[in-house]
């Protein structure tokens, strides 16, 4: 197996709301971040408000990004990121539609790992995902959505 970690973990861990190092799946796991993680984290050090702001938003990302291995958005990601995002517009679920966590899916789904985010809510549309949650509340269980994927040919 293996684990992506979603952007919500890494801004919950800057922020102090949790520690990574408590996380038993990161110890056990071989771990990765989805390309698009990596967009998100540098878009919010460029919307850093002060200059210390900035410097520590960039420091924690680049450390993020000089020790965990980044997963491309290649073809095979793009065509299962197409099906889930079809799949999403054709059941009406525009209002609840993050192309950023079906991208993230859409990476997990053709890895064959699953994914570590404080948010379930976020990824339980998407059809075959995997999700493991770090907090207690959510009891800490890997939760697979209820229906499976299967990619048109």
């Amino acid at each position: 197996m293996g684990l992506i970690i979603d952007t919500n973990v890494f801004i919950d861990a800057e922020n102090g709301r949790l520690e990574l190092g408590a996380i038993p799946v990161l110890q056990t796991e071989p771990v990765f971040i989805a390309a698009i993680t990596v967009a998100e984290m540098l878009a919010g050090v460029k919307l850093a408000k002060t200059p210390e702001e900035y410097m520590h938003r960039h420091t924690y990302a680049e450390s993020i990004l000089s020790t965990i291995p980044v997963l491309d958005f290649d073809t095979e990601v793009a065509r299962t990121y197409a099906e889930l995002y079809a799949q999403a517009l054709g059941q009406q679920r525009r209002s609840n539609l993050n192309v950023h966590d079906l991208q993230i899916a859409a990476t997990a789904l053709v890895q064959g790992y699953s994914i570590l985010t404080t948010n379930v809510d976020d990824f339980k549309a998407v059809p075959g995902v995997k999700l493991i949650s770090p907090y207690p509340s959510q009891n800490n269980t890997i939760h697979e959505t209820q229906a499976s994927y299967t990619p048109n040919a």
